[in-house]
């Protein structure tokens, strides 16, 4: 967990820093000159933005060893995979887009794995009916 939020965070920061940079790594154009309407790089701010939070939030959950938020990732990342996935069998994405597919899909499977080894994939019902 703690491997992919620093991935997050750097690949976030790297997308704030040098959106061109980013965009050949995904397999995009990178345009000479973008016309007026064209919000690529406003849309690249902000979810480059939205990976550091996602980088942090996810070192300080493995730092805390938050298993809940864990266990949270794992069905949303396997959407997320799904989607990108869906976008790059359709077109609308390059294939090196998959990659990023592939990263959380890969990612949910590795964390859901981990969890179901140590007994922790699913909550204790004993634990859940214990007042916090």
């Amino acid at each position: 967990m703690a491997v992919f939020g620093f991935l997050a965070f750097a690949l976030g920061l790297l997308g704030l820093i040098s959106p061109e940079t980013l965009l050949v790594m995904l397999g995009f154009e990178v345009l000479d000159a973008r016309p007026a309407g064209d919000y690529t790089l406003v849309y690249m701010a902000a979810s480059s933005m939205a990976a550091v939070n996602m980088g942090v939030y996810y070192v300080f959950a493995a730092s805390a060893n938050y298993t809940p938020f864990f266990r949270w990732t794992v069905p949303f990342r396997l959407v997320t995979f799904t989607v990108f996935t869906t976008l790059v069998l359709t077109g609308a994405a390059p294939a090196k887009f998959f990659g990023v597919g592939l990263w959380e899909g890969l990612g949910a499977v590795i964390t859901g794995f981990a969890l179901w080894r140590e007994g922790s994939l699913l909550p204790s019902r004993q634990n859940a009916a214990q007042p916090t």
